[in-house]
């Protein structure tokens, strides 16, 4: 099978591990693949699938990426530059957070969480499309539950990719969904109105009804304005989709449960906090407060023995 392999170079200090285990959340994740060296993931370029693998060497202070691509390209080079963008927008290759450093130093407890998972960069999904449907999916139910149905999703919908034996399934992308029906959503464990969220952004999309690429020139304001204009878009995952989709670091989501339980354990406090609870207590850390929220996540992963 046709292969490119290049090497990224990341801005120190960066761990692979830990952003990629940032980006999947759990490990049953099927779309955002780690077998404890490599990331893999199925991507698309002009309709054809190609299997995207990434690992690192060189350690936190001097980190190299190798990228290998499988799959037919037209391309090889257009393929090359369009994965180096896509990797460094999902892994924030290119971001010194000194900054971060500097401002945790000033925090006994931050300071503990941010040396015990330094090298961690925050993580984005590649298209604010993958990161909305995300949020659908993952309202109102467990994280398990979420991603359990993003993977019945993607094998159901996603275009495939065989290497050897072994059968990937890429994310879907809008026109693998826009002409589905809400029933076939609810065969997979969604909710009706889930599945009519998805349905109508994925037909806004292609028509460009939705301008969802518009958002990466909005301040936070505008795109919580665009984004509540959307079905199913609430204050939850429009936090969501700001943090995750768009890199919006000062964006703590302050209705998730878990980043509730998260904050109560850390702040040692009585009752889990609401939502202006989380906004005053997050207002410390800012303008980092949704990187704490990733650190957060991976010390509850590192809890359940996920990480090495």
């Amino acid at each position: 099978m046709p292969s490119i392999s290049f090497t990224l170079r990341p801005a120190p200090p960066f761990s692979l591990e830990l952003t990629v285990w940032a980006l999947r959340r759990r490990a049953a994740n099927e779309v955002d693949l780690w077998d404890g060296k490599t990331y893999s993931r199925i991507l698309i370029f002009d309709g054809n699938p190609v299997k995207m693998s990434v690992s690192q060497y060189g350690g936190l202070k001097n980190p190299k990426l190798n990228v290998v691509v499988l799959g037919e390209v037209s391309n090889s080079q257009a393929v090359k530059s369009r994965i180096s963008l896509t990797l460094g927008k999902m892994f924030s290759l290119r971001k010194h957070f000194w900054d971060f450093y500097a401002l945790s130093g000033k925090d006994k407890r931050l300071k503990l969480l941010a040396e015990r998972f330094t090298g961690m960069k925050p993580p984005r999904f590649p298209t604010l499309f993958e990161a909305l449907v995300n949020a659908f999916s993952c309202q109102q139910v467990s994280l398990d539950l979420g991603v359990i149905l993003l993977n019945r999703l993607a094998h159901s919908y996603g275009i495939t990719f065989t290497e050897d034996d072994d059968v990937f399934h890429a994310f879907p992308r809008p026109e693998d969904l826009a002409g589905l029906s809400p029933e076939n959503f609810r065969k997979l464990g969604f909710s009706r109105n889930k599945g009519r969220a998805i349905i109508e952004l994925s037909e806004g999309v292609i028509n460009r009804s939705m301008e969802i690429e518009r958002l990466e020139e909005m301040n936070d304001a505008e795109i919580y304005q665009h984004l509540s204009k959307i079905r199913g878009v609430g204050r939850w995952s429009a936090e969501y989709v700001l943090l995750r989709g768009l890199g919006r670091l000062n964006v703590f989501p302050g209705d998730d449960v878990g980043a509730q339980r998260n904050i109560q354990n850390f702040m040692g406090l009585e009752d889990r906090p609401g939502y202006e609870k989380i906004k005053k207590i997050t207002s410390r850390w800012q303008p980092y407060a949704g990187f704490v929220y990733f650190h957060f996540l991976l010390d509850k992963l590192k809890s359940k023995g996920y990480l090495s």
